[in-house]
């Protein structure tokens, strides 16, 4: 089994329990954007975009570089590993009992009873 911290599972699950920053990283998953960048489909503030982007960056997802007066935003997808990781152990985990579930669903249609015939119609003396 992988050991994980939690605290550091704690802060990323945090960070990805926000349907802005994930949208963020997806933005982020196709190249560097600025903060600007990042806040404009959600029309909200440079400063609370920052703030977003400051839990993604907590997390370890989010690197910000300062180029002059411009916050260049970029992906760090390791930490996504981690999370990827332990939610693959479940994933482990319901896939044995789907399989196990499908091998006995499998084995009862191979001993069940053939289905009945239907009767013929009856003749009505014509």
């Amino acid at each position: 089994m992988v050991e994980h911290d939690s605290h550091t599972l704690d802060t990323i699950f945090h960070a990805l329990g926000d349907a802005t920053r994930r949208a963020m990283l997806g933005e982020l998953a196709s190249g560097e954007r600025t903060v600007s960048e990042l806040a404009e489909p959600f029309a909200m503030s440079l400063a609370a975009a920052s703030k977003h982007i400051k839990v993604l960056e907590n997390a370890g997802m989010v690197r910000r570089d300062i180029r002059g007066r411009t916050h260049v935003c970029s992906l760090d997808p390791v930490p996504l590993m981690s999370a990827d990781q332990w939610i693959g152990m479940y994933r482990r985990f319901w896939t044995d009992r789907l399989d196990t579930l499908e091998r006995l669903l499998r084995a009862a249609d191979a001993t069940a009873l053939p289905p009945k015939k239907p009767l013929p119609p009856e003749d009505k003396g014509e």
